[in-house]
């Protein structure tokens, strides 16, 4: 597997696994429109000094993964001024299981390193315990839980 960056030629294939997260995460938030959902400004994020996303090619060239960390300022009662910010983690289905997101977090946080930041977070979905156990994995721990109220 080759892990690249992301070209603006790309962009296309970000909007297509971008759909997959949002039809993937749609079982753990009723909140998500029914159509026209989208996460991401991906022409901002290829084209930032402020991020690096990656894209993942198999053996045939064909895309099958991506996945971005965004510097961004940390709140001004941590520790930290900047962290990473871990986005858009997707594998395709047949790729699933081979370790593709480990590298993955694992590349962009090297990147995140060269550019001297060495903490990090993402957002996960609670109920979604498969994604929840693989970051454990990685050392990521709850930390915040967003609650929300529909009246």
């Amino acid at each position: 597997m080759l892990f690249r960056p992301a070209l603006m030629s790309d962009i296309p294939v970000l909007l297509h696994m971008e759909q997959e997260l949002v039809e993937a995460e749609r079982p753990f938030d009723a909140d998500i429109r029914p159509s026209g959902a989208t996460y991401y400004d991906f022409d901002d994020l290829v084209q930032s000094d402020l991020a690096c996303v990656l894209m993942i090619e198999d053996e045939s060239g064909e895309l099958v993964g991506t996945g971005y960390v965004q510097i961004r300022d940390s709140k001004p009662a941590h520790k930290h001024d900047r962290h990473g910010y871990l986005g858009c983690m997707y594998v395709a289905p047949s790729q699933r299981g081979k370790g593709l997101i480990t590298t993955l977090i694992d590349k962009l946080t090297q990147w995140s390193k060269a550019q001297g930041v060495t903490d990090f977070y993402l957002d996960v979905y609670d109920g979604n315990n498969s994604a929840i156990r693989a970051y454990e994995k990685l050392g990521f721990k709850p930390c915040l839980v967003e609650m929300k109220l529909n009246l």
